[in-house]
């Protein structure tokens, strides 16, 4: 194990970490030196920054048989502003330095310059035995700006979280990206079952410290509390960030050349309002423009993008493996107040970048000066109804027949919780729009039946309301939908905007 660094005693806490992020907010904001690093690191490719790997004999905590173990990634490439990293006990600290016997650099890599004299990494990666228990999986990475990444039992990299949102999905405002500049990490005990660490964010309208308690298991949970100080004024403030993939599914209208029949991370938004309400909203990808929903509350117990459809057979791809990708489900554990869950979905002709955003926005817009405290857990999680709704969305289709082009037929599949010992007569489906074009349609023929593997499917038609009105021209619509046996819910609420 190298040994560069040096400890001293010194006690490492939250309430320093916040004083710093306070300090940094009271001046202005100076921008890290991209150009820091050495030539030869910015300019790497992508195929020579993956030739570079970490020699895991040098892992953090390896030789100690801790529970945990860290690795780090090298500067370059996209991440040209280094993070500095430390470690500490509960009376000492040190730096961790960067050093060049950290890595394995591969023949791609080529002819190598300097290195940095103390520079920091690229990010980190933690470690820990989650399917088995002689084998140290990664757990969770952060590389790049506020961005982290998280695994549970037998899951693969999907969705990713990150730090705080400012000024996402405001047009003509250019978005900011704060950045973690520095962690410190404990030290984990033998026995621990919990990695923590802390982090300094820094950005031109806030600086925070943040707390991380990891909890590795069958659906990993990432305990997380923030506190910020607002530097300047941001026209968004989203708390609890998440940015997913959504290129198409089974609800799907446009067509894409691609073998696969769907390819997602995340195919729904799930929330639960403090007035008991769950609410399911699929993502879509069809209109080729930014499409923007808000859900206002007076409180939030919870939201999250979750992959409900864990079939192999719904995408046919045992290489990206998006069956087996992650939801992330997010409980606050502190009083957020009243305000708004936000969901971004942007036109995508591909599955290579992220194009969906879910956040919390509060009803508030942060003030100069201001400091905010947000605490909540995140649990990466294969549950397809982490919010235990009585019964879930499990798929939405739509189509309209050439010989009905003024009909557009919905259907919406729910399954599971109460609707699993349901006997007798079929719950009665409840239906309606809502929004600007609501009194421009109407419905028709509403059903409701079982599916031989317990499903049930609700059908229904939309229309346009009055003659000589065509879909084309009606503009989207808010749909709802639930099953219900007399005035008893028996299911979340299905939420969609359509162009009929």
């Amino acid at each position: 194990m190298l040994s560069a660094q040096t400890w001293e005693r010194e006690d490492v806490g939250f309430g320093e970490i916040q004083n710093r992020a306070k300090e940094l907010a009271s001046v202005p904001y100076v921008a890290p030196n991209r150009d820091e690093i050495p030539q030869w690191m910015a300019r790497l490719s992508y195929d020579q920054y993956r030739d570079i790997r970490f020699n895991p004999g040098q892992a953090l905590w390896a030789q100690d048989n801790r529970p945990f173990r860290m690795m780090m990634f090298h500067p370059g490439y996209l991440f040209r502003e280094p993070v500095v990293l430390n470690e500490f006990t509960s009376s000492h600290q040190q730096r961790i330095r960067f050093a060049e016997a950290y890595f394995q650099y591969g023949p791609l890599v080529g002819e190598r310059g300097v290195l940095p004299g103390d520079g920091g990494f690229g990010g980190f990666r933690l470690h820990a035995p989650i399917n088995r228990a002689d084998v140290f999986d990664e757990l969770i990475v952060f590389q790049g700006a506020s961005y982290w990444r998280a695994l549970g039992k037998a899951q693969r990299y999907g969705l990713s979280a990150r730090g705080i949102a400012v000024n996402t999905g405001i047009e003509g405002v250019e978005e900011e990206f704060p950045a973690f500049r520095e962690f410190w990490m404990k030290k984990p005990e033998p026995g621990e079952t919990q990695a923590r660490f802390y982090a300094l964010l820094d950005g031109p309208s806030c600086s925070g410290a943040y707390a991380f308690k990891v909890m590795p298991g069958e659906e990993t949970e990432v305990h997380v509390r923030a506190v910020l100080f607002v530097r300047s004024g941001m026209r968004r403030f989203g708390v609890a960030p998440l940015s997913s993939m959504y290129w198409f599914g089974e609800n799907s209208r446009r067509c894409f050349d691609d073998f696969r029949p769907e390819v997602h991370d995340s195919d729904g938004l799930a929330i639960h309002l403090g007035s008991g309400e769950r609410v399911w909203r699929p993502l879509a990808n069809e209109t080729g423009k930014v499409e923007l929903s808000f859900f206002s509350m007076d409180a939030c117990k919870g939201f999250g993008l979750l992959q409900r459809d864990r079939r192999f057979v719904a995408y046919e791809d045992d290489e990206a493996a998006y069956h087996l990708r992650p939801s992330v489900w997010i409980e606050p554990k502190s009083d957020w107040g009243s305000g708004r869950v936000m969901l971004l979905e942007i036109p995508a002709t591909n599955e290579l970048g992220d194009n969906i955003v879910a956040l919390w926005e509060p009803a508030n817009a942060p003030q100069p000066g201001q400091r905010l405290d947000f605490s909540y857990v995140q649990k990466w999680t294969m549950d397809p109804d982490p919010s235990k709704a009585l019964g879930n969305v499990c798929a939405t289709r739509t189509g309209v027949h050439d010989w009905e082009p003024g009909r557009r037929s919905m259907v919406v599949e729910f399954a599971g919780g109460a609707l699993e010992e349901l006997t007798g007569d079929a719950p009665t489906l409840f239906v309606e729009a809502s929004g600007s074009n609501a009194d421009k349609v109407r419905f028709e023929i509403p059903t409701v039946h079982q599916l031989p593997d317990k499903r049930w499917r609700a059908t229904f038609h939309i229309l346009p309301q009055g003659d000589g009105v065509t879909l084309e021209s009606i503009g989207p619509v808010e749909l709802r939908a639930c099953l219900k046996r007399g005035e008893d819910f028996l299911t979340e609420t299905w939420a969609y905007r359509i162009t009929p």
